[in-house]
């Protein structure tokens, strides 16, 4: 069985706002934007890719595995394509309030495809959020975009990831 995807988000989850002062987050410049990242996020993710395919689902898109992964220690990932995205037959529809937030969601199940999957990210529709805990093949998990990445987060993720079925038991 193959292992479930985690997508995840850059701006705000590995690269926070406002990162706790005592955090060890290096500053780093990148494509003309000064980017905040941590060497324990790097070693959080090769953690959670023992049990998860890691995808960048961010609009840094391609940049993420030119710029990012390498400076956590990360080879390139698969990415989730969101520029240019185009509807297409069968993708959920985004209530008119959730545009912006929901933005990745039709690209993220495309991209998916059936398979169980967690989403970490900072802006994501609380919908989205409430519809899943119900759901055994999915979860998401919203970061706080001013601290980004915590433990905590790592933890749930491996607790319980997602599985095939829809509904929990």
């Amino acid at each position: 069985m193959s292992k479930p995807l985690l997508f995840l988000d850059v701006d705000g989850v590995l690269n926070p706002a406002d990162p706790h002062p005592r955090a060890d987050f290096d500053a780093h410049t990148l494509l003309g934007f000064r980017v905040l990242l941590s060497p324990r996020h790097g070693d959080w993710l090769h953690e959670l890719a023992q049990v998860y395919e890691l995808c960048w689902a961010t609009t840094w898109e391609e940049d993420a595995n030119t710029h990012i992964a390498p400076a956590l220690g990360l080879p390139p990932l698969p990415v989730v394509r969101f520029a240019g995205y185009r509807p297409q037959p069968g993708d959920p529809r985004v209530p008119l309030m959730e545009l912006f937030s929901g933005a990745k969601w039709a690209p993220l199940l495309r991209h998916a495809d059936g398979r169980p999957f967690a989403w970490l990210d900072d802006v994501m529709p609380f919908r989205l959020v409430r519809n899943s805990l119900v759901r055994r093949d999915r979860l998401l998990l919203r970061v706080d975009g001013r601290q980004g990445l915590e433990r905590h987060h790592v933890d749930r993720l491996l607790a319980k990831p997602p599985r095939p079925g829809l509904l929990r038991r």
